[in-house]
């Protein structure tokens, strides 16, 4: 009798185990649907991230299509690999993230430290070609060169006929380059392979974008563009302005005065005199010294500042006075009905507030509002144009809108707070006065101390009432910035970077960065004091 030969059954059901394994979790995770899914997802995403690299390749913007491609490719890996379910949970959160987060804080940052804004918003060679095009004259004497207007794409090109026969075909800031194949009918250049020529009902639906094209005549500026009245026939312009790239000089050929890069990031004469538009340079602590160095910054920055503070504080302590004394008033078990109270108090708060300031606003107009034509009897009161009585009317409506919340928090906490200690304070002989101020209050503070300030640093950025209760009015019209006498910090960075014909983004991110320093400042000093109140638990 023979032993049949033992085999290694071992690998053979670890192997077993595997593929059911691998089946269980293939039938968890959704089957073909889920795949197919996730393909498709994925497939969106590469999509995305191809346009993004032409766009960013034609930019030249080489850092952030490297990153692109980076990220992308950990994407497509991290979902086609098996297993890695905490990194397929966690990517979309952490680009997002990465993307809406931290690159606007890093972006804003880097532009403090540039001086971007109105006429400082491209490159240098934007803004010599801006130059040389704002400042065009035909020439007199200048040959009729016969076109016609292709499309390719959406983007239109001049196929030009030349005086002595030759075809060329340019585009917006694309120098004319001679081509071979053109089609020829009667000597003119009609059409050409790739391109579609436009007819004369394609013109006149594109007059406009068509009689803003200026073709360059050669790679050198200088030799002047080729600009069409009808879309049938150019004629050469050139500049009045005439660009030396080795030098970096700008010349006015009517005055002779020279412009020069001196490193402002514009063209500046020796009179100081800049032509604009100029172009985007880094220009380091130069915002942050202008804001406190430029009497006409200084000034009105110190007084926004000190209104933002008084704004955010009497804000605070107004709401916070005005809650509490309701709060202990319907926390009396003395007092009847008081759920109904509780109820009305809090209704200002279920209002959005930015509707609740626009009421507030048209009811303090001082010619057809409210209180003045009803409650005053016609009396044109400027509750919202004086200054004074502005910044009463912001704190009056912030009080109608904050008490509220401060009664709602203030309720629950003086709730919290045991009978027994209030018996035992009565027993020893304490007043209701003595009891509020030493025993109720401590304890009170404790808990709603956080909340305060919070309170203050949101009050501190309340942008919303004052943008829509008073627009930051009235204007004073000796700031050498769009301020006004109600604007706070972040409403005052808002007008510099995004209101009047000259915006100044590099100066409004300055200011947001010192906003951010005061604001991170005044949470850190008063989490710690606030510590001091835990000691009383």
């Amino acid at each position: 009798m023979t032993t049949p030969p033992e085999t290694d059954s071992g690998p053979i059901r670890q192997s077993a185990r595997a593929r059911r394994a691998t089946r269980i979790a293939d039938a968890a995770s959704g089957g073909w649907k889920v795949v197919a899914a996730k393909i498709l997802g994925l497939g969106v995403v590469d999509a995305i991230a191809i346009y993004a690299l032409f766009v960013l390749v034609r930019s030249e913007s080489w850092l952030v299509a490297g990153l692109v491609v980076a990220v992308t490719l950990l994407v497509n890996w991290i979902y086609f690999s098996r297993g890695k379910l905490p990194a397929k949970y966690l990517a979309p959160g952490l680009i997002f993230l990465a993307i809406f987060q931290i690159f606007v804080l890093l972006y804003s940052g880097y532009i403090a430290f540039t001086n971007y804004g109105t006429g400082h918003n491209s490159t240098k060679a934007d803004a010599v070609n801006s130059l040389l095009l704002s400042s065009q004259n035909r020439v007199a004497d200048s040959p009729n060169y016969r076109l016609t207007v292709l499309e390719q794409l959406g983007e239109l090109s001049f196929l030009v006929t030349e005086p002595d026969g030759s075809v060329s075909i340019g585009g917006n800031e694309r120098p004319l380059k001679e081509v071979q194949n053109a089609q020829l009918e009667g000597g003119v250049a009609v059409g050409l392979d790739g391109y579609t020529s436009l007819g004369f009902q394609d013109i006149l639906g594109k007059q406009t974008e068509i009689a803003a094209i200026s073709v360059p005549l050669t790679d050198d500026p200088n030799d002047g563009m080729l600009r069409t009245p009808d879309g049938s026939s150019a004629f050469l312009y050139t500049s009045s302005l005439e660009y030396d790239e080795a030098a970096g000089t700008m010349r006015d050929t009517n005055s002779g005065t020279v412009y020069s890069d001196i490193g402002t990031g514009a063209f500046t004469s020796d009179a100081g005199q800049e032509l604009l538009p100029g172009w985007k340079i880094e220009v380091g602590l130069d915002n942050f010294v202008r804001a406190f160095s430029e009497d006409s910054i200084r000034g009105p920055l110190i007084s926004v500042t000190v209104w933002t503070f008084a704004f955010a504080f009497l804000s605070v302590f107004t709401t916070f006075a005005l809650g509490l004394f309701l709060a202990i008033v319907f926390n009396d078990k003395r007092m009847k009905s008081r759920k109904y109270y509780r109820i009305i108090m809090i209704l200002p708060y279920a209002f959005p507030g930015f509707l609740s300031a626009l009421v507030w606003a048209g009811m303090m107009n001082q010619e057809f509002g409210f209180i003045n034509v009803v409650l005053l009897g016609g009396a044109e009161v400027p509750w919202l144009t004086n200054e004074w009585l502005a910044k009463g009317s912001i704190l009056f409506v912030n009080l109608w809108l904050g008490f509220p919340y401060m009664f709602l928090v203030t309720t629950g906490a003086l709730q919290a707070i045991p009978e027994e200690l209030t018996e035992a304070a009565t027993v020893d002989g304490a007043k209701p006065w003595a009891i509020f101020r030493f025993v109720k209050l401590p304890l009170l503070l404790v808990s709603v101390a956080p909340l305060l300030i919070s309170s203050f640093a949101f009050n501190f950025n309340n942008f919303n009432l004052i943008y829509m209760l008073t627009n930051g009015g009235p204007r004073d019209v000796s700031a050498g910035v769009n301020v006004g006498a109600t604007d706070i910090l972040i409403s005052m960075v808002y007008k510099v970077a995004f209101v009047g014909a000259n915006r100044d983004y590099g100066l409004a991110s300055a200011f947001a960065i010192i906003i951010f320093i005061l604001v991170a400042g005044i949470a850190i000093i008063s989490f710690r004091r606030t510590k001091s109140l835990e000691e009383l638990n």
